[in-house]
């Protein structure tokens, strides 16, 4: 049986998305089917909402999970009034935190996820551009800029590291491929001696490698096991000779290696 799920938001809906998703990955037994509707803002669009979770809920015979960030009163309480089985996060922990902390909260909609502080928000545009600008290795002029220079293999994950990092964290990610001449060295590229202290490697099973660039180039050397096997063994040689703090990505996410790295490199977010 399959149990719809509505992510009501008067923002983005990324928090209640994010906290929702959470959840259900602890219930694996349980087949999800998730809708997110944000910018719930108006009397009108929730009892927008509240219809389309009481077709639902007939359709179905079965109350659908409905993950709220509400913040207006009002319509959290019209929301309340639906079929569904409502989870209110600001509900939940709102009211204990202010009596924690002494102070009413503000009940602004849209803070998590919209621009803020417009320094928070310009760190984060900045150490995405800077990302973008330094996803290649071409070039090393920006890397005294840089917060940490991931190094890996081809397609062992250090692209989508760098974006996360910039976006949740605003950390300044450059990205350093490595290639053939630099396994065959006994030594450091010298382009990246000056930020020794800024590595970080990226590695990854063999067979996790050969998959990934079969499907974008099947059948190519670049593709083959003993390529991967190769590139994989030189560049830990190189992260073990030259002390460089290294992950193996295999069974990882890009939010768990993300704040591993973080963990391991010392970094303090920016954002």
């Amino acid at each position: 049986m399959i149990r719809s799920v509505f992510y009501v938001s008067d923002g983005t809906g990324i928090t209640a998305e994010t906290l929702g998703h959470t959840l259900l990955t602890q219930f694996e037994q349980v087949a999800f089917q998730q809708m997110s509707l944000p910018f719930i803002n108006s009397e009108e669009k929730v009892d927008w909402a509240v219809q389309r979770i009481n077709r639902a809920a007939e359709a179905e015979g079965a109350r659908p999970l409905v993950f709220s960030t509400l913040i207006d009163a009002h319509l959290r309480t019209r929301l309340g009034e639906c079929q569904g089985a409502v989870f209110d996060f600001f509900d939940t922990f709102t009211g204990a935190m202010e009596q924690e902390l002494g102070v009413h909260a503000q009940r602004v909609a849209g803070r998590s996820h919209g621009m803020g502080n417009v320094r928070t928000y310009s760190e984060r545009i900045d150490a995405l551009h800077y990302a973008i600008q330094n996803d290649d290795g071409a070039t090393v002029r920006d890397y005294p800029m840089a917060d940490v220079v991931v190094m890996g293999v081809s397609r062992a994950g250090k692209t989508p590291t760098c974006m996360y990092l910039a976006l949740t964290y605003g950390i300044r990610a450059a990205n350093y491929p490595l290639a053939d001449d630099d396994f065959e060295n006994a030594s450091l590229p010298a382009a990246l001696e000056p930020y020794r202290h800024k590595l970080f490697g990226l590695t990854v099973d063999p067979e996790r490698l050969h998959q990934i660039r079969n499907e974008r180039r099947p059948g190519s050397r670049y593709a083959s096991m003993e390529q991967c096997l190769y590139e994989l063994q030189g560049a830990e040689r190189l992260f073990k000779r030259e002390g460089i703090p290294c992950l193996n990505i295999t069974q990882r996410s890009v939010e768990e290696i993300s704040a591993q790295l973080m963990q391991q490199a010392g970094l303090k977010r920016r954002i």
